[in-house]
């Protein structure tokens, strides 16, 4: 019986040990997250300090109401366009971080 008993710990440990090795290399996900999201802050600010930018001219310019309707068009369209695209990098991120996951379930069996 204590044979069994320190073959057992012993197989733990040595299987442990391996599975929790390639766990330490792989990707840093809460990392990566997060200088997703300061990126993606990044951006979306100096989108609105464009836009900002951009109807602050217009105070000092004869534009008419189409062209900025237009433009207003065109901005909310950029922000839009902005939005889905951080969305998707994020949904990207996670989707990989699952499949890393699934690999190192699959490499651990």
């Amino acid at each position: 019986m204590r044979k069994y008993l320190i073959v057992m710990v012993a197989a733990t440990c040595l299987g442990i040990g391996p599975a929790s090795a390639v766990r330490a290399q792989g990707p840093d996900y809460r990392s990566q997250q997060q200088q997703l999201k300061l990126q993606q802050k990044r951006e979306l600010n100096a989108l609105k300090l464009q836009q900002r930018s951009i109807k602050r001219s217009w105070k000092n310019a004869q534009i008419s109401s189409a062209t900025r309707a237009q433009t207003k068009h065109q901005m909310q369209r950029a922000t839009r366009d902005l939005k889905q695209r951080q969305k998707d990098a994020m949904q990207d991120l996670k989707d990989r971080q699952k499949a890393f996951q699934q690999n190192q379930r699959a490499y651990a069996r």
